[in-house]
């Protein structure tokens, strides 16, 4: 006897990455909302996990956060590795999560996809607050601004739901910013190939309460120990999630961040 109450069906499937929680949260929201099944790349990764078939009318979604312009290295050797069958002409699309604007991230991912036979035909970029605080210019967004963006997000995502149900092709709602190709081909390529580095990782064994949060939440399984250390096998994405969920502050990159803010999604858990 079969209890089709029990039973959940889904329309598709979507390959998200995040750090800190901004890209989980909208992702959690599409999923929820359109019926897709959401897939996290570094568990995939850890489980060798990159054969996936497509049946008819299902959608493919990929969401990631914005780094330095470009996709999250994590994100584009996901897709090298990805094995993905029977895509055909089927709807794909994709979002990008960023502190401010996005550049050229989705023209970057969508030569990867190409190699894959993929393109992401309908593309969205979502304001989220500022993770990122390891440059002299970036810090955290004052907490107005944070709800702010927040609340803007959860209304651009009823419009880009909307369009997701309707499989709406050649949708293209992104904000590249004043000089995006500057952002992603010259910065966003020194940043990405330069900057992305677990060697700046420090911990204040004084202040280190051996909780092994920042073990927990590394997406890459890349700290070991309490206090933590950092194994340098080159897996790291700089995604922060280390030194945002410490609850004493006592992770730091460099000296930038001691005088720096922290932020992840709900931190002050008023975020529904």
């Amino acid at each position: 006897m079969v209890f089709s109450s029990l039973i959940r069906t889904f329309a598709g499937m979507i390959f998200y990455f995040s750090g800190t929680g901004n890209t989980r949260w909208v992702a959690e929201q599409i999923a929820k909302a359109i019926g897709e099944e959401l897939y996290n790349i570094p568990d995939l990764m850890r489980e060798g996990r990159d054969a996936f078939k497509l049946k008819e009318g299902e959608r493919l979604g990929f969401c990631f956060p914005t780094h330095g312009w470009q996709p999250p290295h994590i994100v584009r050797t996901f897709i090298q590795q990805l094995n993905l069958k029977d895509h055909g002409n089927k709807y794909c699309w994709a979002l990008t999560t960023c502190g401010d604007n996005m550049g050229e991230a989705m023209t970057i991912l969508n030569k990867d996809l190409a190699k894959k036979g993929l393109e992401a035909e309908t593309q969205f970029s979502v304001i989220m607050p500022e993770s990122y605080v390891c440059l002299p210019f970036m810090k955290t967004d004052p907490e107005d601004k944070e709800h702010w963006k927040i609340e803007n997000a959860k209304h651009q995502l009823h419009h880009i739901i909307s369009i997701l149900k309707d499989q709406k092709r050649g949708i293209i709602e992104l904000e590249k910013g004043a000089t995006p190709r500057l952002y992603s081909y010259v910065i966003g390529g020194y940043f990405n190939k330069r900057m992305i580095t677990d060697k700046k990782f420090t911990v204040d064994a004084e202040t280190c309460i051996k909780c092994g949060k920042c073990a927990k939440v590394c997406p890459v399984d890349n700290i070991t120990g309490t206090p933590p250390v950092w194994l340098h096998n080159g897996k790291c994405t700089c995604c922060l999630a280390c030194y945002h969920y410490c609850p004493v502050h006592a992770i730091n990159y460099g000296s930038m961040t001691r005088k720096r803010d922290q932020y992840y999604f709900n931190r002050r858990g008023d975020q529904k």
